[in-house]
């Protein structure tokens, strides 16, 4: 007789949505970065839209540090992600849980 695995997937879904706010606002940062510095202006324009950027992807990521430390979904997850990864040489991905 075999036995068939059942595999669910336990998410947060706001950890989710703000993961991509999160990578969106890591990725203009680094295109804007990118672009002025191709460009080579060096004006108070680049400067003022680099630091709005820069704020932009700050912020994201204090909201998402914040939400994962204060999520009782997310600190489950983490927590038994963490036990898994110790016997499982950290086999999952970021944030989900298999079972």
């Amino acid at each position: 007789m075999s036995e068939e695995m059942i595999v669910t997937t336990a998410v947060c879904a706001e950890y989710e949505r703000l993961q991509e706010e999160y990578q969106s606002a890591s990725n203009s940062w680094n295109e804007g970065r990118d672009q002025i510095y191709e460009s080579g202006r060096i004006d108070r324009k680049s400067d003022d839209k680099l630091r709005q950027l820069q704020a932009k992807y700050a912020k994201a990521s204090w909201v998402l540090r914040n939400h994962a430390q204060t999520c009782e979904l997310c600190q489950m997850i983490s927590r038994t992600v963490g036990r898994y990864s110790e016997q499982d040489s950290g086999t999952y991905p970021d944030h989900r849980l298999r079972a």
